[in-house]
């Protein structure tokens, strides 16, 4: 029988992920590149997929020929430069019809307004030729928890899944959950909580998750044990690598900054599972400093690359009957220092 070869992995990030450094407390410290720039950064950092939310593609009030007008030609900007799109978020959480949620608002009309932008996303998804609409329940929870009744808010959920999946026969959702920020309670805050959802819905096989490694942190959960939760429901068809430091705001560090061994984790469960191989995309959602100058405003990306590559390297020197022998005799201490060697670069 044939050894099977490792697993070639594919990159992607999103053109938000190159940005002017704008935040809640500053205005923009360096000049923005124009998105045709951005797609130009990709092959050279060793990127294939691009990440886009609906607006990233088309503005969100543009009319139906010009949109598609507009697909096509991002299409052709895509292909002219090697790449391909992995997603299409619909963004529901700027839009001031969205200021109470799209799918869980008090309001019919914002419901539907929410229905109608997913739909559009996935006409957008159609000419970009992906599969997969992530969606980011940003909004969906509440500031106080009388504001909106939460069992009506789960139907309310599971509808606007339902909408996207008759409107589309092929398309797959993925949600991507966060526990809180911008909302103070968010309905669904973890992977378990949608993957519960999901088999709920109306084709269950086509909703899934993309994982994004902060979210778990503050959501006080370990991103590799959630990542390995929604592999064993066959249901990671994404993730967003970043890193991040405890239960606050959404900070979206470079990979295995804060955390190596929390980042070599991550790693090992995606690489040992086979992750990638049936085409998903190691996606990153990191943000440059904002100290960084114009010019060196891409370094982070390819850091967390580098950081992933590197542990990926690290996974596969460790001799996995020696982590079961470890195993059997329940010596964690040596099974720790074992691993902790290799991370240093000091085994033996």
């Amino acid at each position: 029988m044939a050894e099977e070869k490792p697993t070639a992995y594919k990159f992607s990030f999103g053109p938000w992920n190159i940005h002017s450094g704008a935040d809640p407390f500053g205005p923009p410290v360096r000049e923005e590149f124009a998105f045709a720039e951005k797609l130009k950064f990709y092959k050279k950092l060793g990127f294939d997929g691009v990440q886009f939310h609906d607006d990233d593609v088309v503005l969100d009030d543009t009319p139906h020929e010009e949109m598609v007008k507009g697909a096509r030609q991002v299409k052709k900007m895509l292909d002219d430069e090697g790449l391909v799109a992995e997603f299409i978020a619909p963004r529901l959480w700027e839009d001031p019809r969205t200021i109470d949620g799209g799918p869980t608002s008090n309001d019919p009309e914002c419901r539907e307004y929410a229905f109608n932008r997913a739909r559009r996303a996935i006409d957008l998804a159609h000419i970009l030729e992906t599969d997969k609409i992530v969606w980011w329940p940003a909004r969906e929870g509440t500031y106080i928890r009388e504001a909106k009744d939460p069992i009506i808010s789960v139907g309310h959920i599971v509808d606007f899944i339902n909408s996207m999946l008759e409107y589309d026969k092929e398309i797959r959702i993925l949600g991507e959950m966060k526990p809180n920020e911008p909302m103070d309670l968010s309905y669904i805050p973890t992977t378990g909580h949608f993957i519960g959802v999901a088999y709920k819905t109306a084709d269950p096989a086509r909703v899934g998750v993309l994982i994004e490694s902060a979210h778990c942190i503050l959501a006080g959960l370990d991103p590799s044990d959630e990542m390995a939760y929604a592999l064993w429901h066959k249901k990671l068809w994404g993730v967003h690598l970043n890193d991040q430091h405890g239960l606050k705001f959404d900070e979206d560090k470079a990979f295995g900054s804060v955390n190596l061994r929390q980042a070599f984790n991550q790693v090992w469960v995606l690489e040992k599972a086979g992750y990638g191989r049936n085409g998903e995309f190691i996606g990153l959602d990191v943000k440059a400093m904002r100290t960084q100058k114009k010019e060196r405003s891409t370094r982070h990306l390819a850091n967390s690359r580098r950081m992933f590559l590197a542990l990926l390297e690290v996974v596969r020197k460790v001799d996995e009957a020696e982590i079961e022998r470890l195993r059997a005799l329940r010596d964690y201490e040596a099974l720790e220092v074992y691993i902790l060697e290799h991370l240093m670069g000091i085994a033996p």
